[in-house]
């Protein structure tokens, strides 16, 4: 039996971190994203899934910085408003893993890419709603996708990391 799943933006994050002046790390996340899951019942290891983020709702905590993301030197929000996941495979690691591949595309650039996620099993919330949790994580290079902004500091630093990484705390609500 197919089961439809919707993302619980109230209890979902959506972030990455990147490499700053190679000396540390630099926080972001979207507000505003959407995602469902296709399962046979609860059984997510044949399941498909669907991603997508407005670009606009980028937060790194630093508002100029946001600004710089949305421009053109990274992800021209203007020209490129979301940035997508569609999954082509799901692989069954063990009871709790998965690899979840698929086609990232941002900037209209899709790229294959391949997620670990950690399946934090199926409950019943106090409103009776059917809830299912994944921690997902991944690595993307970021050049790839057309974000080629660069510089490098007097010192010989690279400012930004091509290397992102990406981490997701997802709960799905079944629907009926």
């Amino acid at each position: 039996m197919k089961t439809n799943w919707n993302i619980d933006t109230m209890h979902s994050e959506i972030g990455f971190k990147v490499r700053h002046m190679m000396i540390t790390n630099v926080n972001g996340s979207f507000g505003q994203f959407s995602a469902t899951a296709n399962t046979d019942g609860d059984d997510f290891s044949n399941g498909s899934f669907a991603f997508s983020a407005a670009i606009d709702s980028i937060n790194t905590g630093v508002a100029d910085r946001d600004a710089h993301l949305k421009s053109d030197d990274f992800f021209n929000a203007e020209a490129y408003p979301a940035l997508t996941f569609n999954s082509t495979s799901v692989n069954k690691k063990d009871a709790e893993h998965y690899e979840i591949s698929g086609d990232l595309t941002v900037r209209d650039v899709a790229q294959k890419i391949t997620l670990l996620a950690e399946f934090g099993g199926i409950v019943v919330d106090p409103y009776g709603q059917t809830k299912a949790g994944l921690t997902i994580s991944g690595k993307i290079n970021r050049s790839e996708f057309g974000l080629k902004w660069s510089a490098i500091t007097e010192a010989g630093n690279i400012v930004v990391s091509d290397e992102i990484k990406l981490h997701a705390e997802i709960q799905f609500v079944k629907q009926n």
